[in-house]
Parts: structure tokens; sequence; C-alpha cells
């Protein structure tokens, strides 16, 4: 016997679902369980287990205060976010000029910009290392901002790029015809409807300079300057052979949460900046 129309779409839907359930269980689970281990103490760290059985907040004590993530955290929030403001102010008017401004080797220009993005970060460190130390920036928050910055930019100048390129014309022109300045039309007309793409390039560039382990290793020595990824890292426990998984669970929590807050907060700009152009003829 056929499937009517309405049973094939009830089907779908269950698959669809199912689907999905399946994806965000995989997805969760793991900060689920790292949430549960960030609770308990002990013995209890090394029994699986899938519900909490008990709530021991000491472990979240051990790591914002007695590690001191805390300033970590202040760290990683200042270097982030001084890296995304730098490179979305360079990437919107270096995109104009790439997208609007018509010269001789632009194309091979943004065909440059996509190679360097593509430099893994172990093949220029010890030319950023050398660079860091001749401006006097080494271990000091500023060489973390000038590295992240440098490999942010390449990404979100060729992202904006192509955002840009897809505005009509005609809003530029009629801009200028109203006696509208360079800076006007950039400030006024392009960065509002490049609002999802700069919220959407931005948010990557705070995940990217959030989670970099490498350069903050290799540029920061002084304790109370480093970054979240390498403090965590630098846990220990009351002995050589043993390691404190209960406060490295909890700062690891700590961590996430501002990351989730983020996208929770910016979801709808990040999907319309994704999914801008999709449909463009």
């Amino acid at each position: 016997m056929k499937m009517t129309r309405r049973q094939r779409k009830f089907g779908h839907s269950v698959v669809i679902f199912i689907g999905a359930t399946c994806a965000v269980l995989f997805c969760v689970f793991p900060f689920y369980y790292a949430i549960i281990t960030s609770l308990r103490t002990g013995q209890e760290l090394f029994l699986p287990a899938y519900l909490p059985s008990g709530y021991h907040w000491s472990n979240y004590v051990t790591a914002l205060v007695d590690n001191g993530i805390a300033r970590s955290l202040l760290n990683s929030v200042l270097v982030a976010t001084i890296t995304v403001g730098i490179c979305l102010l360079v990437s919107i008017t270096a995109s104009f000029a790439l997208a609007r401004v018509p010269f001789r080797g632009r194309k091979f220009l943004l065909f440059t910009i996509l190679c360097v993005s593509m430099f893994p970060q172990v093949a220029v460190l010890t030319g950023m290392f050398e660079l860091v130390r001749f401006l006097g920036l080494y271990d000091s928050l500023g060489a973390l901002v000038l590295s992240y910055t440098t490999f942010s930019l390449p990404f979100t100048v060729w992202v904006l790029t192509t955002f840009m390129k897809s505005i009509p014309v005609e809003l530029e022109e009629a801009a200028i015809v109203d006696g509208a300045k360079t800076w006007t039309i950039i400030r006024r007309v392009f960065a509002p409807i490049l609002a999802p793409a700069l919220v959407t390039t931005g948010l990557l560039a705070f995940i990217g300079a959030w989670n970099e382990f490498m350069f903050a290793l290799t540029f920061i020595i002084s304790g109370d300057k480093r970054t979240v990824p390498v403090a965590i890292s630098m846990f220990s426990g009351a002995s050589t052979f043993e390691l404190p998984w209960g406060s490295i669970m909890a700062a690891s929590v700590v961590v996430t949460l501002p990351i989730i807050v983020l996208v929770l907060i910016f979801q709808k700009r990040i999907v319309s900046g994704l999914t801008s152009g999709a449909i463009k003829g």
C-alpha cells in the first residue's frame, strides 16, 4: 500500500528529529560530563557515573582562587576583545577598498590574503617571536594581541570583502549624492548592512583568540599574564604523579560558558551572517 503525502511528511519529520537529537547529544554530552566531573572529588572522579552524586563546589573555588583562573579569565577577555576590535576596524575599511576601489592587482592581493590565512601557526612561530622581541612586547599581552590579529585579519578581510561585493552600488551612489564622505558611507551605510557578517567573523576571531595556546605559551612567562588555556595546562596536584581532574574540569566549564553565552546572544546574527548571499542570483 502506497504511503500518503502526509505519512511521508511525518516520516521525514521523525527522521530529522531523531538525527537532530543524536547530533545534540553527541555535541552536548562532553560538556555535560565535564560539569558532572567538576562537581566530584576524591575517588568519585574515577568512577563512571552519568548523574551527579553530590555537589562539591570546592573544585571551582580551587580553580578560580587558588590556581588564579579568575585573573587568567580577565587576561583572555582583554586580549580577545582588543583583537576582535582591531580586526573588525581594519577589515571593514580594507574590505571597502578591495570591493569598491578599482586598482591594479586587486585580485592578486585577495588571493594573497587567502593564502596567508592558510599558514599554520607553527610555520611562523620563530618569525613572530623575533618580531615580538624586537618590538619589546615579550611577556606582555600586547604580544598576544599582535599575533592573534595577524592570524585573524586575513579571514575577516576575505569574508567581509565577499559580503561587501554583494551590497548594491546604488546605495553607495545615493550616499555620495547626499554629500557623504567615505568614512560616513562605511559607518552609516555599510556597517549596518554588514552587521550579521561582522558578528559572525568577530565571534570566530574571539573564539580563536580565546582558545589559542601555542603563542600564549611561547610569548608569556609571567603567571599573572597567562591566558586561560595556558593557566589550565599549568594546574598541578599535591604530588608530581597527581592530576587535579576536578579543578581542571571546573576551570574548563568556567572557560566554556562565555562562548556559549555569546553564541546564544548573537545566534540570530550568526545564522543570518552564515546564510547571507546563499540565495543570491
